[in-house]
């Protein structure tokens, strides 16, 4: 949101850097709800892209227009990783920044996960059950969060359970992942980018992040020791601390 003189809802007072999130699929804004509360006591305004079949890069583009402003930063992760890497290059005078989280360009070089996590992923056996959705985050998480942060586990597992994913939004969803090939584009992303993975992702696995970061021209690559798929909530201080710096 650009930035005004005082404070007033869903504004922060004096400069502010822009910053769209796009989260993966079979997720909600609440993925963010972290790095939002975080980021804008950096002094950064953040818009969570709510639905990210729909929110491809044109929706992203018409969310930036809408709110009156000329560009954003980008930030994507995992399937939103898929839909920032669109955006910047359909629409790169729209791009400031990119980051790329726990994603991949796709294609045939993309490093897949063991075969039980495929299969995990890909079922819609009790698709917005709680149990199901804490089947997945074992996936999504490391053993040791959850098995320390059994609130912050049980918060989010509510959160999604609460916000309903029909089945076929979920199969379009893995349809759209499954078919995304961008490893001979990404070459033409101009914006400056960071690729931030953790090395302990067993869903979207880091050496995917090394062959992304090679292939954008001047991509910045860090990576968050311990972090899983879902570093961004389990080690927000951190993420938070490197994303800020680098949009800074």
């Amino acid at each position: 949101m650009p930035s005004s003189g005082s404070s007033s809802p869903g504004t922060v007072s004096g400069t502010v850097r822009n910053v769209v999130l796009v989260h993966g699929a079979y997720a909600d804004g609440s993925s963010w709800s972290e790095v939002i509360e975080r980021l804008q006591g950096a002094g950064l305004a953040a818009t969570a892209v709510q639905n990210p079949l729909t929110s491809l890069a044109d929706d992203v583009a018409h969310l930036v227009q809408t709110i009156g402003i000329e560009s954003a930063h980008i930030v994507g992760a995992s399937f939103g990783g898929f839909v920032a890497q669109e955006f910047a290059l359909k629409y790169p005078a729209m791009t400031r920044k990119l980051v790329l989280c726990c994603t991949s360009f796709g294609g045939p070089n993309h490093v897949a996960p063991d075969r039980e996590t495929l299969i995990a992923l890909a079922s819609t056996k009790g698709l917005n059950s709680e149990e199901r959705m804490r089947a997945n985050l074992l996936l999504a998480f490391t053993p040791e969060y959850i098995r320390t942060q059994t609130a912050e586990v049980d918060r989010v597992v509510h959160l999604r359970a609460t916000n309903e994913v029909p089945e076929h939004v979920y199969m379009s969803q893995l349809q759209a992942a499954v078919s995304f090939n961008a490893e001979a584009r990404v070459e033409r992303i101009t914006s400056p980018t960071l690729v931030l993975s953790g090395d302990a992702d067993v869903i979207v696995p880091l050496q995917n992040s090394r062959n992304l970061a090679a292939k954008v021209p001047g991509a910045q690559l860090r990576i968050i020791q311990g972090g899983s798929h879902t570093f961004f909530i389990e080690q927000a201080e951190k993420f938070n601390d490197i994303v800020s710096e680098f949009l800074g």
